[in-house]
């Protein structure tokens, strides 16, 4: 008999009334099934965030400090435990799972760098006459409660990048993890629950996302952080307009190869980071590569290696420790990519490689000659899917990755330094990466999108920005 797993309210274990499954996307047996918060319940965790607003922003830096250190070390001890239970529910082969949880811990220790390092900044306001005697120090405060919705393809990292920013500033966080994937999320509750963290700073909720509408419109939690489609965020954005909302969305990641990339050695390393960043989530990344646009002197080359290496992604069960591809997180995902690849060779485009599905499993694909009004051409497939497109020179190239909805990265492969800064200036995304994949992601670093692809940037201390506000003190009468 399967035990149904408790959740997290205002920082204590809770049973709800109800429970939902969770499934292995391999085969479909039954991983755990998992308590639902009731509406009570719900109403109890947003009243103890609301209430501990001034408490949590009053505790010192070395007592958030040492709650993020904390869960750093136990993620690190507990590695191969929730590696494994990352398999489980998302389906992901398990040495990127371990990876995941590498990350983990990168992101809580970095939080806990920054909760130690946050000092704000002082100005001196005598530089005009009016401002005699006067000087300001600015600092930064929590908005308020903050809601965070993550979703299914990293349950644990993307987890981390809501909870730990906001620990570190001192504002409460209710967090809604996916249906799908939600263990992950309630083993970093079991981790928070070892801290001396202040009772309502953190909740741990898997409400239905038929319920998620009244959360994001509760008027105590002002601050919405959401990871997911560009469908889903904007109607959050649209539905809350006063409040403070951050978007980390979709993709159509492009990776380009210019005319200068042209060694063997060099096409042999673009061909190996395309094929493995394609695939490497199951094509479930929002910066999995999925246009590979190459300069026509470089592309025939290129696509018999990029072929080739797809070809020798090994698929099947994600706990076999030589499997690189795993499936999808459901069937119903297979199915959806099954379609969009359909609709892209009825509408003229070649399968290369791949092209079938099985079960939730969906198998590494490469497409030639994808026409502009295929589905696949604009949207994001989120699955192991990529297209291969010729263009003469760097202008069509950057036109063509900039002809998208979406604006989130790039990889740019080149050996001038000069390409590259004309990169960084024109391509219409969050984050250009030279010389290697658009999949690129130190959990330090700002990361984000444009257009479509959303808006606030993710990246400890720039979530630390996105959930705070700056207030000035000003000092009068000083000799300064």
């Amino acid at each position: 008999m399967t035990t149904t797993h408790e959740f997290w309210l205002a920082g204590r274990r809770a049973s709800g009334e109800t429970a939902f499954e969770v499934r292995h996307p391999h085969d479909g047996s039954l991983v755990a099934t998992v308590g639902v918060p009731t509406d009570a319940q719900v109403e109890e965790a947003v009243a103890a965030a609301a209430a501990a607003v001034p408490v949590f922003g009053a505790t010192p830096a070395h007592q958030r400090a040492a709650a993020l250190d904390h869960v750093a070390k136990r993620l690190a001890e507990r590695t191969e435990e929730i590696a494994r239970l990352i398999t489980a529910e998302n389906g992901k082969p398990i040495k990127w799972a371990r990876g995941e949880v590498g990350r983990a811990v990168s992101v809580f220790r970095w939080a806990a760098e920054e909760a130690r390092r946050t000092n704000g900044e002082t100005m001196r306001l005598d530089t005009d006459p009016g401002g005699t005697g006067r000087y300001a120090i600015v600092r930064r405060f929590p908005r308020g409660a903050v809601l965070g919705i993550a979703p299914f393809n990293f349950p644990l990292n993307l987890v981390a990048h809501k909870v730990a920013p906001a620990i570190a500033v001192g504002a409460p966080i209710i967090l809604k993890p996916a249906p799908a994937t939600p263990l992950s999320a309630l083993v970093l509750g079991e981790i928070l629950a070892e801290t001396d963290l202040p009772a309502g700073s953190w909740s741990v909720l898997p409400v239905e996302n038929a319920k998620m509408p009244a959360l994001v419109q509760d008027g105590r939690l002002p601050v919405v952080s959401f990871t997911g489609s560009d469908k889903v965020g904007y109607q959050i954005m649209d539905s809350v307009p006063r409040k403070h909302v951050t978007l980390e969305l979709g993709g159509n990641a492009a990776a380009v190869v210019l005319a200068d990339w042209s060694s063997e050695a060099d096409l042999d390393w673009a061909a190996s980071r395309i094929a493995l960043f394609a695939n490497y989530q199951g094509g479930q990344s929002c910066i999995s590569v999925q246009r590979v646009i190459a300069d026509a002197s470089v592309y025939d080359r290129l696509v018999e290696k990029v072929v080739a290496k797809v070809k020798a992604q090994v698929t099947g069960d994600p706990y076999d420790e030589a499997t690189d591809v795993g499936p999808l997180v459901d069937e119903n995902a297979a199915k959806r990519v099954e379609s969009w690849v359909e609709d892209a060779v009825a509408k003229g485009a070649k399968v290369l490689t791949g092209g079938s599905r099985d079960g939730a499993a969906y198998a590494p694909t490469v497409l030639a000659e994808l026409p502009a009004d295929a589905i696949l051409a604009k949207a994001e497939v989120f699955g192991p899917v990529l297209s291969l497109h010729r263009v003469e020179g760097t202008e069509e190239a950057f036109a063509a990755v900039n002809d998208s909805a979406f604006g989130l990265q790039a990889g740019v492969f080149t050996h001038d330094v000069q390409t590259a800064f004309r990169a960084h200036r024109e391509l219409e995304v969050g984050g250009v990466v030279i010389g290697d994949a658009p999949s690129y992601r130190a959990d330090q670093m700002p990361y984000g999108g444009v257009k479509d692809s959303g808006v606030g940037r993710e990246g400890v201390r720039y979530a630390m920005d996105d959930f705070t506000f700056e207030k000035v003190l000003v000092l009068t009468g000083l000799d300064l």
